[in-house]
């Protein structure tokens, strides 16, 4: 039993990380999620043209690599979709007093000592 635990573990190691894993972030990649969002929310309210928000967006994933990129990304849509939860899909003014507060809450600046967002 104790063998086929062994060469189970050792499978799975050897297979490459879990999807798991995969979104895991070190503090780089966790701050340049959040930068990420903070594009979005910006162009959503358009402080940001579609080109200042592309320009953005690769500044920020330069550097890293494809798979650090689609985690970055990833996190990014979590928060902004977060940030919608339990608005009504058509309340237009909900959202952009949430993505104002978003856009406020010290994110942007990188000021995570001020990070807040009402709910």
């Amino acid at each position: 039993m104790q063998r086929f635990l062994l060469i189970a573990t050792t499978a799975l190691v050897l297979a490459g990380p879990s999807p798991a894993g995969a979104l895991s972030l070190a503090a780089d990649e966790f701050k340049a999620s959040r930068l990420m969002a903070c594009a979005m929310a910006q162009e959503a309210l358009g402080q940001l043209s579609e080109k200042e928000y592309g320009e953005q967006a690769l500044n920020l994933l330069d550097g890293f690599e494809d798979a650090e990129r689609d985690a970055i990304i990833a996190k990014a849509i979590g928060y902004y979709d977060g940030l919608m939860f339990a608005i009504d899909e058509g309340d237009t003014t909900a959202h952009n007093l949430r993505l104002r507060d978003f856009v406020a809450s010290g994110t942007c600046s990188g000021d995570y000592r001020r990070m807040t967002v009402s709910l």
